[in-house]
């Protein structure tokens, strides 16, 4: 169960830079790569998400608590802009999820007595290679 949170426009600050690679002569004179930034702490995410948030250890999470996304693979600003707050988006979601926690198993008798019976039949296969003693 993915629950997707709603981010206030003004919690994400969106400021368009100079992109490196691909745009030809273009790209020394539009700022089409876009610069996300998004504070954890000042949001208006659930108390549970953000302390995840922080926990986690991703290079885009800052000591302060900001994310920093920069997207740059497209040429143009509004794909830019529209794949960093996809990549939020994915962010939060990955840690909105909750693990259903491990129920511990245990073995079951039959389980047992094979994994004893070949560890014996394996013993005597040992015993049978060692030196005879008269």
């Amino acid at each position: 169960m993915t629950l997707r949170h709603s981010i206030a426009p003004h919690e994400v600050e969106l400021v368009a830079v100079r992109a490196q690679g691909a745009g030809g002569q273009n790209v020394n004179k539009v700022s089409s790569a876009i610069h996300l930034r998004f504070d954890i702490r000042a949001s208006s995410l659930p108390e549970v998400l953000k302390m995840r948030l922080l926990a986690l250890s991703d290079r885009r999470i800052s000591s302060e608590g900001v994310v920093v996304i920069k997207s740059q693979e497209y040429r143009t600003q509004e794909q830019n802009r529209v794949a960093a707050l996809a990549r939020l988006d994915e962010l939060i979601a990955g840690v909105s999820v909750t693990r259903k926690a491990r129920v511990p198993t245990r073995p079951t008798r039959a389980s047992k007595v094979r994994r004893l019976d070949g560890k014996a039949r394996q013993g005597e296969v040992k015993a049978g290679r060692r030196r005879v003693v008269e």
